[in-house]
């Protein structure tokens, strides 16, 4: 029950909206309206017609009905939630996962949630929800160990990795390495002196990254490297930013810039425009991670990724949050490749000729 004022200012009281008399309203039978709201007509292919879902959804809308879901959950052992651990949610990359699931989520009734705590094990490990999506799980004993904590006791998980195979959890792999080389192998193309911003996690490791790939093909083509031409950077858009500033404010600037990720590449563009550098025209600028970011950019950013990748991994993460226990979880790979923008080609898209 909720109380409100009519319009002579007499409390009323207002029941909330039922199953019942959404069914009443729309004209079907209250299992009709439970199976709308179940979220399976949009997986069943015997599921209910179309027109029938509009007028369910038309008379929930009016009614202002929202699903009981904690008492759906005790009924059906589904939480009705997509958990997402996202590690760096400044990251356009991130953003733009988060958009898609949300998007993907809403068409089958389900909520996302992002988790703000870095430790997904310990959060998850409280937390509730019919899937949980990692972006960043360690293939490490302790990161396994974990990973198979949350599996035995039930807990649906779609891990995005390089290295881990799917173990009780569906994994999503894209590896970036290839399409890095794509990358420096464009700019190579056309140019010699070739600086780096880079994640200052990838400078400090001794393993194979985005940027011991710019290393590899400099060295490969016999060119020296300047120090100064490599600069790195934290989480952060303002230290992706000063880090550029000071990269393009070198004595010897280089020519080109390879950007570990997509939005260290904007920060790139953004510093050329404040120091009055024309992009391309006076540097050239790849990124990493085929973000939608890179087409809002002017000149629209020459990055590598996958192909549709967020919109395709949202529905693997979400078909996982409506699969059966007993659907056998799976490996989804998704191959890199080159897109070119303005920010390397004057004839590419969105390049601007002076």
């Amino acid at each position: 029950m909720a109380d409100s004022l009519s319009a002579d200012g007499v409390s009323t009281t207002r029941r909330r909206p039922t199953l019942r008399m959404v069914a009443e309203r729309a004209g079907v039978s209250t299992a009709t309206v439970s199976y709308v709201f179940s979220g399976r007509d949009g997986v069943s292919g015997a599921g209910v017609a179309p027109d029938t879902i509009r007028r369910v959804r038309e008379a929930a809308e009016q009614l202002n009905y929202r699903p009981n879901r904690s008492a759906r959950a005790m009924r059906t052992g589904r939480t009705e939630t997509v958990q997402l651990a996202l590690h760096m949610l400044s990251d356009p990359w991130a953003l733009a996962v988060a958009d898609a699931v949300n998007a993907e989520a809403k068409q089958h009734d389900l909520t996302t949630l992002i988790l703000a705590d870095g430790d997904w094990h310990a959060a998850l490990d409280r937390i509730e929800c019919d899937v949980a999506y990692l972006d960043q799980a360690p293939d490490t004993e302790p990161g396994r160990r974990h990973l198979a904590d949350l599996v035995e006791r039930g807990q649906r998980l779609v891990v995005f990795s390089e290295t881990l195979e799917p173990n009780g959890f569906d994994v999503i792999r894209s590896e970036a390495l290839p399409g890095c080389e794509l990358a420096m192998d464009h700019l190579l193309e056309r140019h010699v002196e070739i600086g780096c911003l880079a994640a200052e996690s990838m400078l400090a490791t001794g393993d194979r990254s985005r940027y011991s790939v710019y290393q590899e093909k400099m060295a490969a083509h016999g060119l020296t490297v300047d120090p100064s031409w490599v600069q790195s950077y934290t989480t952060t858009h303002a230290s992706a930013f000063e880090a550029a500033v000071a990269l393009l404010s070198s004595p010897r600037r280089p020519t080109a810039v390879y950007a570990t990720t997509d939005f260290a590449a904007i920060a790139v563009i953004n510093a050329a425009h404040m120091l009055g550098l024309r992009v391309p025209h006076d540097l050239a600028v790849t990124g990493v991670g085929n973000t939608p970011h890179a087409a809002s950019v002017a000149p629209t950013l020459t990055t590598v990724g996958p192909t549709d990748f967020y919109a395709r991994q949202a529905k693997v993460i979400v078909d996982r949050a409506l699969a059966d226990d007993t659907d056998p979880t799976r490996l989804h790979e998704f191959p890199w490749s080159l897109f070119p923008g303005g920010s390397t080609d004057l004839d590419a898209p969105g390049a601007t000729r002076l």
